[in-house]
């Protein structure tokens, strides 16, 4: 009978090749979660702003991208098609940072300074809340025209979820008895 020996060859060209293998995944690792970061750190900075202002988008080059404002709706230029599904109003600028919200609201509507942009939405049914003073957050594209072609509308209206006063609180209907 022949014998069959086994031995192992020298093993220096294998650990080099595995050695090579290993530094492959872990820069590979490293560029992952580098990328992961990166994505991370740019969804945060992005999404850190809701919206913009009326004032910052027309000093700005937005015309045609997609951007979400806010604005206090004035409520004289509502304007509703419900033939074609059409609304058209006027919003007016309000800031970034408030303390009062109904106040600033009412303020921006009825100042005749304030900075002011042309609304324009196809295909939707006219809000309850779209009413003067209401604000108005709207994602949509700045035409050349300088109209804003809305997609999606939200509207707040801060009169509405005022918490009433403790002392106008409803009586218990129980406590007489």
């Amino acid at each position: 009978m022949t014998q069959v020996a086994w031995e192992k060859p020298e093993s220096a060209p294998e650990e080099a090749a595995r050695s090579g293998v290993q530094w492959k995944y872990l820069v590979g690792f490293v560029a992952l979660f580098v990328g992961i970061g990166y994505l991370i750190l740019q969804g945060t900075i992005s999404g850190a702003r809701y919206f913009i202002t009326i004032d910052e988008l027309l000093a700005g080059d937005y015309v045609g991208q997609t951007v979400r404002i806010s604005g206090a709706v004035i409520g004289d230029t509502i304007q509703y098609d419900p033939q074609n599904l059409i609304i058209d109003f006027t919003i007016a600028n309000i800031p970034n940072e408030t303390k009062d919200l109904a106040r600033t609201l009412y303020e921006a509507a009825h100042d005749p300074n304030a900075a002011k942009l042309a609304i324009h939405i196809r295909d939707q049914v006219k809000p309850d809340l779209l009413q003067n003073e209401a604000q108005a957050i709207l994602t949509g594209k700045l035409g050349t025209d300088g109209i804003f072609y809305a997609t999606e509308v939200l509207l707040k209206c801060p009169s509405r979820y005022e918490e009433a006063a403790p002392n106008q609180a409803i009586a218990d209907p129980l406590a007489g008895k």
